[in-house]
């Protein structure tokens, strides 16, 4: 009778550790949340600092060309309800010159600041 209770909760644990999908689990954002009102600040020939001042630090900066910035977010990874957005701000010397990514260029970029 001992064995059978503990082959019969050998067998529970066995069976349901498979269901751990039922588990709740905490969605974490991760990254750097942006929304396009924060892109809609950026304009061309913006320096570097005055980019950092709007969007914050980036996730990644490339190690061996710091020409790209890498702001990425991700949110509920492996659900059905995942977001992922990727926002690329690529430099030429110390002056924004392109956005690329998940985000729309604004209309206005393409305007320095000071005209």
């Amino acid at each position: 009778m001992k064995w059978f209770k503990y082959i019969s909760l050998c067998a529970v644990i066995v069976f349901t550790s498979g269901c751990s999908s039922w588990l709740y689990r905490m969605p974490i954002p991760q990254g750097n949340f942006l929304e396009q009102s924060d892109i809609d600040k950026l304009r061309v020939e913006m320096t570097r600092e005055q980019v950092l001042y709007v969007l914050g630090q980036p996730i990644a900066k490339d190690a061996f060309d710091e020409s790209n910035w890498y702001y990425l977010y991700q949110f509920n990874p492996g659900r059905d309800s995942e977001v992922r957005k990727e926002l690329v701000v690529e430099f030429e010397g110390d002056k924004l010159k392109a956005l690329r990514g998940d985000y729309e260029t604004p209309e206005t970029f393409n305007t320095p600041l000071g005209q």
